[in-house]
């Protein structure tokens, strides 16, 4: 059965990282992937939309999949249906990411797991946004 790292681990990703990779990035502000996104980047991360169609969000430019990012980023973080996790980790395992969250209600356990086999690891079923905000601020 899957399990999410400890508040102290956490806490952690959250103080570590420095760039994030938002599979499923909408450019509509009345969307939660634009809205958190946002949030991050005001605490001050570096935003990296991948999302295929647009050119950029939020002042990056933007990228339609995982694998044509120039870089590895230090997290990717997901708004996507759970259907369509087992592709990002794919991506995930082929770029070589370290850390995946999958937002609230993106549950894929199997998926999940199989990240974490890889050495990912994986924060699933949660708000990066509200942990940022009672863990960090």
């Amino acid at each position: 059965m899957f399990k999410n790292p400890p508040p102290e681990v956490i806490r952690e990703i959250l103080r570590t990282v420095k760039t994030i990779a938002v599979v499923g990035f909408s450019p509509k502000p009345n969307r939660p992937s634009y809205n958190v996104s946002r949030a991050l980047q005001d605490f001050g991360y570096r935003i990296i939309p991948v999302r295929p169609l647009i050119a950029e969000g939020l002042g990056e430019k933007a990228y339609a999949r995982l694998t044509d990012l120039p870089e590895v980023p230090d997290l990717v973080d997901v708004f996507r249906a759970p259907d369509a996790v087992d592709e990002i980790v794919d991506a995930c395992i082929a770029i070589g990411a370290k850390r995946l969250w999958l937002q609230e209600t993106v549950v894929n356990e199997a998926a999940a797991r199989r990240a974490q086999a890889a050495g990912i690891v994986v924060v699933m079923d949660r708000c990066i946004f509200k942990d940022y905000r009672a863990l960090l601020a």
